[in-house]
């Protein structure tokens, strides 16, 4: 007889564990399917983590070689040791994958390694083992979307895997994209000294966000020193011993350019993961994008086959995959899970950074939707001035009438954290006036996001 659970989650990334801990926890016996040698998918391994330590690094050496000074620290002899640093990145993936595996003993959840394929409604198989299930969740997450004509190697030509790794730093970085990830790590190559050239195809950087917020980010960008060609599309790659070709066109047409490259990051985003499920065999259908399709509950089609995270519509973000692999185990036990799409914040961790949530000024004028607006700059603010950090302001948006918050979009220092107050303020229907008449300490960034609420009944302060 095989070995039978209520609950088997493929995929053991951020959304897929959370999903498995939180089904165990809600008394489920549970099962999670890995092919990884670790836990907690692209994001712990590949993704998310790793990154975040190469530019907290990066920052590190940054601001040792270029802003020590201005504090009175003077600092001789700063040297880059990359293997160091890339090491401590590993011992920083290691702990938190490690993490993962104790909360997996810790909540009695049984991780099965391999690849997971559903055989039918009911039936997953495992590296040659068929596991039954009364639920099955598909959170397999998602992969670097190819280019044609754009072959990846991971050393040469990469995907953010091989970005990741580099032994060296390259002389001249080109990076293929200008959203999230492409921008996250050109900055962490350009600290520590290779020339970034970002290529994008369309007229600005990080679609989807503010465009006002967007247009002042790219001046920062470029006064830290990443050059831009945008509205711009790479058609091809010649790899040669000494670096790469890249042959660029503008993308309304018209004559093409070569880029001569040491290394090429391609970085035109990410694509559902569903090759090899099973999910044809079992009848999961998927939509026009190659998303599992899924309904308000994120049952698939198939009764009993569920999914979550980056394989379904909505943003891929690690966070929003963890809330709805609550929601979902929530839901399976009876429960009222429930994900509120409109309060999922997105960040961009260069530095400065950039956060958002909510609608933007384009979606809003797009519904028709009357707004107020309330701004306030860094510049403005004692805590970054003694910081150092005055790149950047905070815009707040909120409704004509009623002045609930609409949407908040952040660039500056921290902006990460700082966003987490306006999440909340959507999340329980706050207005404006709530947020600007709570007490903010000083001094503090904080105090920026209180200003710009005040700014929305213009009546801030500091300004």
């Amino acid at each position: 007889m095989p070995e039978s659970f209520d609950v088997i989650v493929i995929g053991a990334g951020p959304g897929g564990y959370v999903a498995a801990i939180r089904a165990a926890q809600l008394g489920m016996k549970t099962a999670c399917v890995e092919m990884r040698e670790t836990l907690g998918g692209t994001c712990l391994n590949v993704g998310c983590i790793p990154s975040k330590a190469l530019l907290q690094s990066s920052e590190n050496f940054e601001e040792i070689g270029h802003k020590f000074a201005d504090h009175g620290i003077a600092v001789d002899g700063v040297k880059l040791d990359l293997a160091r640093m890339q090491a401590r990145k590993g011992e920083v993936v290691g702990a938190n994958t490690k993490g993962v595996e104790f909360l997996f003993k810790k909540n009695k959840v049984t991780w099965l390694k391999g690849l997971g394929k559903i055989v039918s409604a009911g039936k997953v198989e495992v590296a040659g083992e068929v596991y039954e299930a009364k639920n099955i969740i598909i959170a397999s997450g998602s992969e670097s979307t190819p280019l044609r004509g754009v072959e990846v190697d991971e050393k040469q030509i990469t995907t953010s895997t091989g970005a990741l790794e580099l032994d060296k730093v390259p002389g001249h970085l080109v990076v293929i994209g200008g959203g999230v990830i492409g921008l996250e790590l050109g900055s962490v190559w350009r600290r520590l000294g290779a020339q970034v050239t970002v290529i994008e195809f369309l007229d600005r950087l990080i679609p989807g966000m503010d465009a006002e917020v967007a247009k002042q980010f790219e001046r920062v960008l470029g006064k830290q020193g990443i050059k831009f060609k945008l509205k711009s599309k790479v058609t091809g790659a010649v790899k040669a011993a000494d670096g790469v070709t890249l042959t660029v066109e503008p993308a309304a047409g018209g004559a093409a350019e070569e880029v001569k490259a040491d290394v090429v990051l391609l970085a035109i985003g990410r694509r559902p993961y569903v090759q090899g499920l099973g999910l044809d065999t079992a009848g999961v259908a998927l939509d026009e994008r190659g998303r599992v399709k899924v309904d308000g509950h994120f049952a698939t089609n198939v009764p009993g086959i569920y999914a979550i995270g980056d394989v379904i519509a909505g943003p891929m973000l690690a966070h929003k995959a963890e809330e709805e692999g609550v929601a979902v185990a929530e839901i399976l036990a009876g429960q009222h899970g429930h994900v509120n799409y409109g309060a999922i914040p997105g960040v961009v961790y260069t530095w400065p950074e950039v956060a958002s949530v909510g609608a933007t000024e384009e979606e809003l004028k797009a519904q028709g939707v009357a707004y107020k607006v309330g701004k306030f700059p860094f510049t403005a603010n004692g805590r970054a001035r003694a910081m150092g950090d005055l790149d950047g302001f905070v815009k707040i948006l909120a409704d004509a009438k009623t002045d609930k918050v609409l949407g908040a979009h952040i660039l500056g220092p921290d902006a990460g954290t700082l966003i987490a107050e306006m999440v909340m303020a959507i999340e329980f229907g706050a207005s404006a006036e709530d947020v600007a008449r709570i007490s903010h300490a000083h001094p503090t960034l904080n105090e920026v996001v209180k200003e710009a609420a005040l700014a929305v009944g213009a009546r801030a302060l500091h300004i």
